[in-house]
């Protein structure tokens, strides 16, 4: 929306939390509380924001800089009409419309902004105020009504007598002005109140005066004008914005069996027809394709799964790709810059680190692919380790197409195995082997009859098994 500016006041510390950090840094679904007001703005239609920090400012700069937003200081906290006044001074000589935002309000929604600027434009307002109706409204200022439904005043609680406290239409502290109004406004302001601070809920009183007036929305859903001021209200936040993005997901095809039970972060997406079961964690960026299905147990953290892919219970994964209808796991770990080809299987405690596995290629059971490149239709025994890091650095194995690699294999890297290659079981590999060509490195083995029988017989006993007769050794 062209002419339309946003200042997020994100300047306090939050005492209450006790937390090193700011109370608007915290996260809400894996994201600052911050950052959800800002993506609300932004979903609106804002392009314009300015941050008005303070307390821990450097925690907050990533989130700035993920909105492409401009920063102003407020050093010291003076009421949240000193910290308008900063964020105004750092806007645009574009911006003809102001909304203020609470950075520990995170769960506004974009239609609500948008609504709060409509409201304000039908009335030709100087400002509308989002308010909500609440049945415990402790701890908010109250909105006192006009008979023509407009704002007569705000008044906080510390300031409000006993008849005042029991009005249940508080303010949420978001707002929407015109800026011309907003720049005469705040210069007016005095801190004459119980909390020696400049108020912005005072410029009603400006409206007032000016002849013109401030118009309250209530909001559809009261949860939107909840502020973040404990660790309790920091979970219930997240257990709502999960609710939320839960909800859309099986709006859009997506099969999530127990909800309750599954944690999906804002910057995932999922693809139709894919099922969630119970205990699944989708992080980060992940991104799901359309038909997968993952079990019990997964976490997901900024990875790709193709179409049609498999994650069968208790698998983690991080910064890797699961191309389609490959079938990962139970009980797998792929660490970053995996990539696991089309149809390929990596079965029960096998973990594969920053390794391209071809298509159609398995590594079915308790196996190590490290800086690995497999080729097409390889078999990896159980057992097997890519034996990649030498102490001081890290070298690469290369196993060709068709590769079969016996179980209990070691394979020293730097190595190439040629495709078509077999690898004998229980073999140490340090040399290159050359395609269709039969590798084995073993030990000789001995068998000595009956030792056991002559030299440690209280085996046999104990297993209750009789001791043959054995001639003795010599004899």
């Amino acid at each position: 929306m062209k002419g339309i500016s946003a200042i997020i006041l994100a300047a306090g510390q939050g005492k209450r939390m006790k937390s090193s950090l700011p109370k608007v840094a915290l996260p809400v679904l894996g994201k600052p509380v911050v950052w959800h007001v800002a993506q609300a703005a932004r979903s609106a239609g804002i392009r314009e924001m300015v941050f008005v920090l303070g307390y821990g400012r450097d925690k907050i700069l990533p989130t700035v800089e993920a909105f492409g937003g401009k920063v102003a200081i407020q050093e010291s906290q003076f009421g949240t009409g000193d910290a308008a006044r900063c964020g105004l001074a750092e806007l645009s000589a574009g911006a003809k419309e102001v909304v203020v935002l609470c950075g520990d309000a995170p769960l506004i929604r974009p239609a609500t902004i948008r609504s709060l600027l409509a409201s304000r434009r039908r009335r030709g307002a100087a400002a509308s105020v989002l308010t909500g109706i609440l049945d415990d409204p402790a701890g908010y200022g109250r909105i006192v009504r006009n008979p023509d439904g407009s704002v007569a005043k705000i008044v906080e609680e510390k300031d409000a007598d006993a008849a005042t406290r029991k009005i249940r239409e508080v303010n949420s502290g978001t707002y929407a002005f015109d800026r011309a109004f907003l720049e005469k406004g705040l210069p007016r302001l005095s801190d004459v109140n119980a909390q020696r601070e400049f108020y912005l809920t005072d410029l009603v009183l400006e409206a007032l005066a000016e002849g013109t007036c401030v118009v309250p929305l209530a909001a559809a859903d009261p949860d939107e004008v909840r502020g973040i001021n404990s660790r309790r209200e920091l979970a219930e936040a997240t257990g709502i914005v999960l609710r939320r993005t839960i909800d859309e997901l099986m709006a859009s095809g997506v099969t999530v069996i127990d909800p309750s039970r599954t944690y999906v972060e804002p910057g995932v997406s999922v693809g139709q027809d894919s099922v969630l079961e119970p205990g699944v964690l989708l992080l980060g960026k992940t991104r799901v394709g359309r038909g997968v299905r993952i079990q019990t147990g997964c976490v997901v953290e900024d990875c790709v799964l193709g179409d049609g892919a498999h994650l069968k219970p208790y698998c983690v994964m991080t910064s890797s790709r699961v191309r389609n209808r490959a079938i990962i796991g139970p009980f797998s770990h792929l660490r970053p810059e995996s990539d696991i080809g089309e149809g390929a299987h990596i079965g029960n405690f096998v973990e594969v680190k920053k390794s391209r596995i071809g298509k159609g290629s398995k590594a079915n059971h308790l196996a190590y692919l490290g800086d690995a490149v497999v080729g097409k239709k390889v078999n990896v025994g159980a057992g097997t380790i890519t034996c990649n890091y030498d102490g001081i650095a890290k070298h690469r194995t290369v196993l060709g197409d068709g590769v079969f690699v016996g179980s209990d294999t070691m394979l020293v890297a730097p190595l190439t195995v040629g495709k078509g290659a077999l690898i004998g079981a229980g073999s140490t590999i340090t040399e290159n082997v050359p395609p269709y060509a039969l590798a084995l490195c073993r030990a000789e083995q001995k068998v000595f009859d009956f030792w056991v029988a002559r030299k440690k017989p209280e085996l046999l006993k104990k297993a209750g098994l009789a001791v043959p007769a054995v001639k003795k050794e010599g004899k």
